[in-house]
């Protein structure tokens, strides 16, 4: 028996002991609440050149990376998302190459030492994986597949394997790394030649080619720079013309090389000042573009990655530049500050009049040449696109009043990069930006799309745009849809002044524009079009001129609040454009008068004597600091507004009169304020990393959640009004819940939210972060599994994943539903008990938590036998046909198994068969209950049993038990009907009750005493609860009413 001691180094160590089921580990429990499900609006966001790859004669498709994934679109259907692969690789993505009908894909190796490899996949699905050796430490730059190699460009060296088998063939190092030169390595770029068998050319860091044999590892010969100083090699394509190769260097210098007698053919932009580097270089294949008229074959398009324009040259003749193609893609983060930009990869596709262009702003562009006529510069053709910027705020489009926008399909998002998008979460490819104009028309007319390159180098598209979104709101019901009229004119050109003047359109109306935003440092809060995806008519302007803080849509859709960081809150008719209130509203001369000679004759007794009653006047209750939130209630009543002040103030909708103010200056300053209209309850973050939670009806606050540690970034109402979703920037999600005020939830992310949203359904969260320019969607698993409120420690914050673009690792509604979450029951077990058997107020009348299907069958249980029983006797199984074997006939070997007598039977004992037998639990707890009047046990335990068995303990009392166990049975009814408890359960019990023993209850004078005693309990708490509902009926009749 082999030893149970563990032998170290240091001798043998001690037995291993059992663990017991409190000290085995317990795996990382999985977040309760929100688990992560995918991440919308990914299309190119890393620095990975797209790869593409001609699907026959009618298609092409393009790959992208998107971090750990990988997005394949088709041309022919307008980059339609058509694969996304799974699984995850386990790092980064660096290098992808598309080759027949796969992709692939070289991940990791970032930082150095790191994990990496190279994986294979095809629609979307991992097939193989190269194979790995120990010497792959570095990130591969860029794959190169060509007859029978894979060729993996490192920074210092070359990996090569076979593409028949996936082997490693063999590691190329370079010459200079061999030296020991580190500063010489190379630059990550190569390709072959169509010419050459086996080779492939490298570029280095000092400027220089390398050509290299793949089968023999050896160094063929090097190109040199033609001057010392050039910079790296950014760029290498063959050329359509054999033996000629394209070489872009660091200094922005394009060499046309003939490599078979090391000549330079072609230089261009060897002097140029303005150069940048080039890190793309393609050339058009289908003998077209070239010449005055496009009639010549010879166009090459450049583009690097510090600017957006992609530069189109004509080789013919020396070379020159044809067009300039302008701000295809943003620029790069060094000019436009926080936004992603520049241009990875621009690429021809083969045979066709078609170029192709990916950047960091995580867009994917198609554009087409025309030939008639004839245009150097291409136009837009398909483009697939997202933010390229964090996104900064979320909003779920509201319900619309026929319901066509109830299921929470839409997400609005605005970001750093001045855009406002619309997204499904239905179909990708529904998704779409908000127009704002046709911002590159208007750009070509002041000269910013012109063909020449001594235009200022720092104008771009985004510099046309509105400025940087910061708060919006909307309401659809008076959305026109794609019938909206939209007056005909430039987008927000009819800019209403305070006088209330506006230019209208005789167009007729259908609907009118239904967001309203505010931006960043800009007094004017634009409109938009929702059902027409554009910009709208009107711009808004505060009434004090400083910059819009906050916005709101009345629910009615016909009126918009803005509030400025000077204190006013003006309001304007959307469908007019015209100014139409002012809070506080000014004073009529009248007014100010009797205002002047009151405060004349105001005493100090006066002002103790009405402070709890001060009535404002007009013109009174401006804000002091900026407007930080606006609420409209739902029948456009009341105008709730909050501010840095530190006051809340309660405004007259049709006057503007303050009615009420709460101050909490100085304790502390509000950021912001959500509205939960069902609920009637405002929530109001503070600077003082508190949440408030006041209700409008009374104007008292009713909840303060703290726990927050870095400010508060957002924060919104579940639908139901029932839980506080918060995002603070110490990268914590948190969940508390209203009616116990308890921190139910919490996750820990990796970077802070800066955004979250509710959908109306409840089914998802969304929220944005500040390191992604994607929308990270969570599900709500409590739609189909228990969740405990009891209150959680800052030790039971989990660390959570952030849901990913492929969806792979993310939990769906349906996977929720039917997963057991065996720990949460655990912990909870008491909680539920508790929640069982607390009651919230003596005066509440309360449901029980049995599922409403166990006592409806207990009422319908003779109906659900009748309807199960069978319709005809069992039939004897048909005999086996006569080629198998019978089991009668066959005897069971015993000649190796020693059979054993049995031993008789013994007889029964005397004792036991006089032996009353053991009462049933039923039965011991009626009689507990009729000696201490206690009838709670048993009624517990008769709503545990299903419901077969709580009918068969119902018939099973004995009406000739001593105590009477019928008697005992009604009075426990009666004891549970006072505490106002389990009323359909106990109604339903004494429905089974009658039936079963209504014969025998008219020959008792005592039972019939407790039934008429339950009768008048039950009649006199339907009394009561319809006094209750007619007083909720009228009151909600008097205010529908138009009194």
């Amino acid at each position: 028996m082999p030893s149970a001691l563990i032998v170290g180094e240091e001798g043998p160590v001690l037995k291993r002991r059992k663990l017991s089921a409190a000290e085995k580990p317990v795996p990382p429990r999985a977040a309760r609440i929100f688990a992560p499900y995918r991440t919308l609006g990914l299309v190119s966001s890393t620095n990975v050149p797209f790869t593409s790859i001609p699907l026959g004669k009618t298609t092409f498709q393009i790959t992208t990376s998107v971090g750990r994934c990988l997005h394949t679109y088709d041309l022919r259907k307008g980059l339609s998302l058509i694969f996304i692969t799974r699984p995850q690789t386990p790092g980064d993505i660096t290098a992808t190459f598309a080759w027949k009908d796969r992709v692939f894909a070289a991940w990791g190796g970032i930082p150095a030492e790191g994990e990496s490899g190279v994986w294979v996949f095809k629609r979307g699905k991992r097939i193989a994986e190269l194979e790995r050796t120990a010497g792959i430490d570095e990130p591969v730059k860029q794959l190169l597949i060509f007859g029978s190699w894979i060729v993996g460009c490192c920074s210092t060296k070359l990996e090569v394997w076979k593409s028949a088998t996936y082997e490693h063939y063999t590691t190329i190092t370079s010459s200079s790394s061999r030296a020991g030169q580190v500063s010489e390595t190379v630059s990550g770029v190569l390709c072959n030649m169509p010419t050459m068998l086996n080779k492939v050319l490298v570029g280095k860091q000092d400027g220089s080619v390398e050509l290299w044999n793949l089968s023999t590892g050896k160094l063929i010969y090097t190109i040199t720079p033609p001057k010392l100083y050039t910079g790296a090699v950014t760029a290498l394509q063959p050329t359509p013309a054999l033996n000629l190769l394209a070489i872009a260097r660091a200094n922005g210098s394009i060499v046309i090389h003939d490599i078979r007698v090391d000549k330079e053919i072609i230089v261009l932009n060897q002097t140029s000042s303005s150069s940048t580097a080039i890190n793309s270089i393609s050339f058009r294949t289908d003998d077209h573009g070239a010449g005055d008229d496009g009639s010549k074959p010879g166009v090459m398009a450049t583009a690097g990655p510090h600017d957006g324009d992609v530069t189109l040259w004509d080789l013919n003749g020396g070379g020159r530049v044809m067009g300039v193609l302008r701000n295809a893609h943003n620029p790069a983060s060094t000019v436009r500050g926080e936004v992603s930009g520049g241009i990875s990869r621009a690429e021809f596709l083969s045979g066709q009049p078609l170029l192709v262009t990916s950047g960091r702003d995580n867009a994917l562009k198609s554009w087409i040449f025309d030939e008639t006529p004839f245009s150097p510069v291409p136009r837009i053709l398909h483009s697939r696109c997202g933010h390229a910027a964090p996104v900064t705020r979320l909003d779920f489009l509201p319900t619309d009043t026929d319901g066509s926008d109830a299921v929470g399909k839409w997400l609005l998002s605005a970001a750093r990069d001045q855009s406002l998008w619309g997204w499904s979460l239905r179909r990708d490819g529904q998704s779409t930006e908000i127009s704002q104009g046709n911002i590159r028309k208007t750009a070509k007319k002041l000269g910013m799309l012109g063909k020449g390159l001594d235009l200022d180098s720092r104008a771009s598209l985004e510099d046309l745009k509105a400025p940087e979104i910061t708060c919006m709101a909307c309401s659809l019901n008076r959305d026109g849809g794609m019938g909206a009229s939209t007056g005909g004119g430039p987008v927000w050109a009819n800019v209403t002044n305070k006088k209330g003047n506006a230019k209208t359109s005789d167009e007729p109306a259908t609907g009118w524009e239904s967001i309203v935003t505010g931006h960043k440092g800009d007094k004017f809060a634009r409109t938009w079009f929702w059902g027409r995806k554009k910009a709208g008519r009107w711009a808004f302007e505060t009434g004090d001129g400083t910059a819009v803080k906050s916005v709101a849509v009345t629910p009615c859709g016909t009126f918009a609040l803005v509030g400025s960081a000077g204190g006013s809150i003006d309001m304007f008719n959307l469908q007019s454009g015209i100014h139409r209130q002012k809070f506080p509203s000014p004073m009529t001369p009248a007014q100010a008068r009797k205002q002047k000679i009151r405060q004349a004759n105001f005493t100090v007794t006066d002002e103790i004597a009405i402070t709890a009653l001060r009535k404002f006047n007009p013109g009174e209750g401006k804000h002091a600091r900026d407007v930080t939130g606006l609420v409209v209630d739902s029948l456009n009543q009341t105008v709730i507004s909050c501010s840095l002040d530190g006051k809340i103030k309660i405004w007259d909708f049709l006057t503007g009169t303050l009615r009420h103010e709460i101050d909490w200056h100085p304790m502390t300053a509000i950021t912001a304020v959500q509205h939960h209209r069902p609920s009637d309850l405002i929530a109001l973050t503070c600077d003082d990393l508190s949440i408030r939670v006041v209700d409008i009806e009374t104007r008292k606050l009713v909840r303060e959640l703290w726990g927050c540690v870095g400010q508060i970034s957002d924060f919104c109402f579940s639908p139901d009004g029932r839980w506080i979703v918060a995002a603070s920037m110490d990268a914590v999600v948190r969940v508390w819940d209203l009616p116990t005020g308890h921190l139910i939830h919490a996750i820990r992310l990796d970077s802070p939210c800066t955004a979250l949203a509710f959908s109306p359904t409840g089914e998802f969260l969304a929220t944005a972060h500040a390191d992604s320019v994607g929308i990270a969607i969570w599900t709500n698993r409590t739609l189909f599994t228990h969740v405990p409120t009891r209150h959680i420690a800052d030790s039971d914050i989990l660390p959570a994943i952030l849901p990913t673009a492929s969806g792979e690792g993310g939990e769906g509604l349906l996977a929720a539903a039917f997963e057991d979450d065996p720990s949460d029951a655990d912990d909870d077990s008491e909680n539920v008990l508790s929640t069982q058997t607390a009651q919230l107020i003596a005066t509440l009348t309360t449901l029980s938590l049995v599922p409403r299907s166990r006592w409806q069958s207990l009422l319908h249980l003779d109906t659900i036998a009748a309807r199960n029983k069978p319709t005809a006797p069992p039939k004897a199984p048909e005999k086996a046909p006569f080629f198998l074997p019978s089991l009668e006939g066959a005897k069971p070997n015993t000649s190796s198994v020693a059979l054993t007598p049995t031993p008789p039977p013994l007889p029964p004992s005397r004792i036991l068969a006089h032996r009353p037998p053991a009462p049933s639990p039923t039965t011991a707890l009626l009689a507990a209950a009729a000696h201490t009047t206690n009838y709670a046990p048993f009624l517990a335990h008769l709503a545990a049993l299903p419901p077969a068995a709580a009918d068969v303990e119902i018939r099973s009392l004995d009406p000739l038990a001593r105590p009477s166990e019928l008697l005992t049975f009604v009075r426990a009814l009666t004891a549970r009907l006072k505490q106002r408890r389990d009323y359909e359960l106990v109604h339903a019990w004494m429905a089974v009750f009658l039936r079963v023993h209504g014969s025998v209850v008219g020959g008792d004078e005592g039972l019939v005493q407790a039934l008429r005693e339950w009768r008048g309990e039950g009649e006199g708490e339907g009394r009561r609860l319809g006094a209750l509902g007619g007083y909720c009926a009228g009151v909600v009749g008097w205010v529908r009413s138009g009194r």
